[in-house]
Parts: structure tokens; sequence; C-alpha cells
């Protein structure tokens, strides 16, 4: 299963080769051309049959994680995030470090030990370390050199029926729809983009670059989105629940999506009886920030799968919104091939 093995790839912001080698291995006899370009974004291209609409589905590959940034004397590894990351689930978090794959966990001054205001705060960032078992600052450095990545350790499990626990889910649930579509023995009139996208958690990077070059007419972001159905948060401050279909956006800090289109996706599922819902929250931000804003303007739109405790080493999707996600962008991409480009709700 492709979202089982690409959860399994270790990709931070920055060091996504992996990842890449892993798409591209798997996608190349679907496609009729495949680009990397200089910042590392695969740009796979799967021509129509008159080519005069160019379609971009947009997915980015990097995960949050860490950088390592200096050791103390008696070998314990100083680090910086890489993303957005919650400073709150960190510390007792195992970790990969490194092109050794270093084995480590995110430690922190014990608690019986700690001042009364560090007890009651949230410890930060800059006062954790993480334990490789080295000894010496010598010895971490050698196992783990000063500017590697590192990666929260987070396997691959399935909770009853449908729910699937990993790291990565922002974004390789997107990459993995991306590439069971582009897998489809189907092509359409139109030029369909598959672009798999770096940076996206440093700041919409690699969309900046990889939309420049695409110049798309229109354009569908497909991620993983926050989902918030949990106890504690009342029901219109939920972003999304899990379970209950594939997530469209109306805006968030990155971008406002264009109205048409979206209102085009929801009426889609609704008519095929493909589950959605609206995101309900006007957090977060994707790539169709920089999307958006490329060239003269895209018009753009993102179908999410709803993660529950997105960006940490546990989170939560289920299979039935990652196939309505599936299901809704095949169905929309056979309604622009029959409609011309066109979309009217």
């Amino acid at each position: 299963m492709l979202i089982k093995q690409l959860v399994e790839i270790d990709g931070v912001s920055g060091n996504e080769d992996k990842v890449r080698e892993f798409i591209v291995e798997n996608i190349k006899t679907n496609v009729d051309e495949i680009t990397i370009d200089d910042i590392g974004n695969i740009i796979a291209l799967k021509r129509g049959r008159d080519g005069k609409l160019r379609v971009m589905l947009s997915a980015h590959m990097d995960e949050v994680g860490f950088i390592c940034t200096g050791y103390t004397d008696t070998g314990m590894v100083k680090f910086k995030a890489v993303g957005g990351i919650d400073e709150r689930i960190l510390p007792g978090k195992r970790v990969i470090a490194g092109e050794n794959k270093v084995r480590g966990v995110i430690g922190c001054k014990a608690i019986h030990l700690q001042e009364k205001e560090s007890r009651d705060n949230v410890i930060k960032a800059k006062n954790l370390y993480i334990d490789i078992g080295a000894s010496s600052k010598e010895e971490a450095e050698k196992l783990l050199p000063l500017g590697e990545y590192i990666s929260f350790q987070g396997e691959y499990e399935e909770y009853g029926d449908n729910v699937i626990k990993a790291k990565a889910l922002d974004d390789r649930a997107g990459c993995a729809i991306i590439m069971e579509i582009i897998n489809e023995k189907k092509q359409y009139d139109f030029d369909l983009y598959a672009c798999f996208t770096v940076q996206e958690e440093i700041g919409l990077r690699g969309a900046e670059t990889a939309s420049y070059q695409v110049n798309p007419d229109v354009a569908i972001v497909v991620e993983g989105t926050t989902c918030s159905d949990v106890p504690g948060v009342e029901g219109q401050d939920q972003s999304t629940r899990l379970g209950e279909g594939a997530a469209l956006s109306v805006m968030d800090r990155s971008a406002y999506y264009d109205p048409a289109l979206t209102k085009f996706l929801y009426k889609t599922a609704v008519d095929n009886s493909i589950k959605v819902q609206y995101k309900q929250t006007a957090t977060g931000g994707n790539d169709a920030g920089k999307i958006q804003t490329s060239r003269t303007g895209v018009k753009v739109a993102a179908v999410s799968v709803p993660v529950r405790y997105i960006h940490s080493p546990i989170s939560l999707m289920d299979r039935r919104d990652y196939n309505s996600s599936k299901e809704l962008i095949l169905k929309i991409l056979e309604q622009l091939d029959k409609n011309g480009g066109k979309y009217n709700v």
C-alpha cells in the first residue's frame, strides 16, 4: 500500500530525496515526462489529447522534523525544529537522526529537579535535548554530524477497521492519492500535471517554483489537514471530523480558495454520493497560497484528508476520508474533461 510505504520514509523539509526517489520509481511508467527542478520538486506530466488546458494536482513531500545544531559536553544533541511543531508534545518522543539512522529520544530535566515555574509551563525546545546514547561531544558529533536532519520515529499501525496511525500523514496522504490517480490508465483532453513539492512546511517554497513552471489554468492541492473532533472542542471549532469525508476549504492563512471551483467540488461530491465536509476553521495553510498568486493568478481549491494530532509521530487518518478525497478528485477531473475545463454550480 503506497501510503504505508510513504510514511515509513523520512523526509524532513529540505531533505526529501528518499521520498522523491520512491515517488519517481512508482509513477515513471505511467507519465509522459518527469522533471526534477533545481529546488527538488517533481513535475510529472500526463499529456492530454489536445493539451489546451493545464490542470495541476499538488501535494508536498516534506514533513516536519528537526535539525542538529550542536552538542553538550556530555554528548547530548541540541536541535531546532524544522516546520511548525507544538513544543508540548516533544519530551519523551523517539527520533531517527541523520544518515546513520541513529535512534534517540527527546529529553529534558527530570520533573523533580525543575523549579516550580518550569513545572507549570511548557518546556521550551531550547531547554530540550536529544539523547542518542553518546557520552561525549566528540562521540555525538561522530554519530550525528552538525546540520543533519532528524525525524520523528512513528510506526505505521492500523486501529480498528478504518483508522491509520503514522507520522507524516501531512502530506504523504496527498502524495499517495495523486500517485494512485496518475497511475490509473486514464487520458484526458487536458494536460495533467502531478506536482510533488518540497519545503512546504517552511514556507511553501517548492509550490512557488512548481506553479511558475507549470502555469496551470486550474490547480487542486491535496493535503492532510487539521482535525480537532476531540473532547473539549465545541462543534463549531472542530476544523474537520474524522470519518466525515473529504474536507474542502473556503480560506485559511495562506489562501482564499476560488469560490466557484470550491462550490463545484462540493456539488460534484453531493451529486455522486461522495462524503464531503467543509473545513470550519481558517487556521493553517498549504501550497495553494503560492500557487494562487503565481504569474497572473491561478484558480485553486484544496481537497484535504482530516488528520488528528497532525505534525506529530502519532497522527490519525480515516481511510474512508482518504478514499473520498481520491474519488472526488477523479470525478472533478472527469467533469473538467467533459466540460472543456469549465465548471458551473
